[in-house]
């Protein structure tokens, strides 16, 4: 599908369908959209009424226009009241546009969608919103269903040439992709190996620099907490570490940590039926972030030194399984004692933060799906932020809001902690019921000294149960445009 911004208006575009976008209470054509519904001679009119259109946001209606007509279809999408505008909003009326034109069968697609703050970001995040929504991942189906979009060009009137907006969109959107397959690919094909294998491939397609840490490096740095975990699995963990440099000297240095359990049975303290074990195979959806955003940035080459990191591993049972009770010392030192199993990815992490706070960044940020009480606090779509460091906070937040992703920053309160501490070991990995994302994000404080950090809990939104605005049932790819947009800033 070819993309293209250009100055043609809706008024003299011809081809399959044109995309209009109507605000909320804009039900008599006047102004103008007047000479636009002449040239459809009268169908825009007669569209909004027989419909009862009310331009509510992400609402649409389509039509066919009559045979002589040189444009075929007409398609409305609402943007709700025109002084409440963002810029996500033309992102998910792109995504509803994308979805409906597919249904109709289009190949030509014009769309004209009023500016959000400048033509390049408007054309940046209508393009997004297209390639997210008509993303379908069949790999795993012997007969693909549903069939692939055929819309082979685009059009986005009025905006004039931008086609860097619109590589740039491309470039995130391939890393989103990247991320949502990872996760959603099963544990038997998404495995530490085969994360270690997307890492290289990563590597020598966009001249990233790759370190694998082996089982017996992490040994010889005293990784005892994520060896630990990965100690029950019979596939070898694998500690990764990519790194994007520029040309030049770096305007900043920063490191992306994701969880990376490619798939977690809950160890000796196992999820039952109904605890979502069969979801499992998402507990990477740190790491597959992670890397999406690798691919992203390295295509976009900022002015940003970037560490991509995961210490990648199963969490499963056997004769080997650390247990309850176990102590395990971690590489900065500290001993943690396991009071669940279950509680493995924040294990896994610690050692992962020790690793990139010895590199020198100028700030890190951590990514899990880390704990269910994020989900309890803020939902499904909503990531939680936890930072002390308040420009951090508002870097990312900025970020998010940006990439039209949401997250909340939430109480690092230190006298939670209390709940942690141990009797025999510096901590235990798990606290009390009441806060448990707060003391998890304690807990992952512990291995942190001196770099600006901030953990993202992203148990929620990386996956979709149903469609919504520009994620499909499944994967998301939450939160690759926010990391790049932190580091684009």
């Amino acid at each position: 599908m070819q993309i293209q911004a250009v100055e043609t208006t809706r008024l003299d575009w011809t081809g399959d369908a044109l995309a209009i976008a109507l605000w909320e209470g804009q039900t008599e054509i006047t102004g103008e959209l007047a000479p636009l519904n002449e040239r459809f001679q009268g169908t825009l009119q007669e569209l909004i009424t027989e419909t009862e259109f009310e331009g509510k946001l992400g609402t649409i209606a389509t039509t066919r226009i009559g045979s002589n007509s040189p444009v075929r279809k007409l398609i409305l999408v609402g943007l709700g009241q025109a002084e409440s505008l963002e810029l996500d909003h033309l992102r998910t009326s792109a995504a509803a546009i994308a979805r409906t034109a597919k249904q109709q069968n289009v190949k030509t697609l014009g769309i004209a969608l009023p500016i959000a703050q400048d033509p390049a970001l408007s054309a940046q995040v209508i393009t997004e919103g297209l390639l997210l929504a008509l993303h379908v991942d069949n790999r795993f189906k012997s007969e693909p269903d549903p069939k692939p979009a055929q819309i082979e060009t685009v059009h986005l009137l009025g905006l004039g040439e931008q086609s860097a907006a619109i590589a740039k969109a491309e470039a995130m959107i391939a890393g989103v992709i990247l991320a949502r397959e990872l996760v959603a690919a099963p544990a038997n094909v998404v495995t530490p190996i085969t994360l270690a294998e997307t890492a290289a491939e990563l590597a020598e397609d966009y001249g990233l620099t790759l370190e694998i840490l082996e089982q017996a490096d992490c040994e010889r740095l005293g990784m005892g907490a994520y060896l630990g975990v990965a100690k029950a699995s019979d596939l070898p963990p694998k500690f990764i570490h990519l790194t994007y440099t520029p040309q030049g000297t770096p305007r900043r240095k920063l490191a992306i940590i994701g969880k990376g359990l490619t798939f977690d049975s809950g160890g000796l303290n196992i999820k039952g039926a109904g605890s979502g074990i069969e979801t499992m195979k998402m507990d990477m959806g740190g790491a597959g972030a992670t890397f999406g955003a690798a691919k992203a940035i390295a295509q976009l080459k900022p002015d940003v030194e970037v560490h991509f990191i995961s210490a990648a591993t199963e969490n499963m049972i056997s004769g080997k399984a650390m247990r309850p009770g176990d102590i395990l010392t971690a590489s900065n030192g500290k001993t943690i004692e396991v009071n669940n199993t279950d509680a493995e990815g924040r294990l896994t992490l610690a050692d992962a933060l020790v690793f990139a706070d010895k590199l020198g960044v100028d700030a890190m940020v951590d990514l899990a799906t880390l704990t269910g009480a994020c989900v309890i606090a803020l939902g499904d779509e909503i990531g939680g932020l936890w930072t002390a460091d308040e420009g951090l906070a508002g870097e990312l937040q900025r970020a998010a809001k940006l990439g039209g992703e949401k997250l909340w920053q939430m109480p690092l309160e230190d006298k939670y902690f209390e709940g942690l501490k141990s009797p025999i070991a510096d901590m235990k990995n798990t606290g009390p019921r009441a806060g448990g994302s707060i003391t998890a994000a304690l807990f992952l404080k512990q291995f942190v000294e001196t770099t600006p950090w901030a953990h993202l809990d992203i148990a929620g939104p990386v996956w979709a149960d149903k469609e919504s605005g520009v994620n499909n049932a499944g994967a998301t790819g939450f939160p690759v445009r926010t990391l790049v947009n932190w580091v684009l800033s």
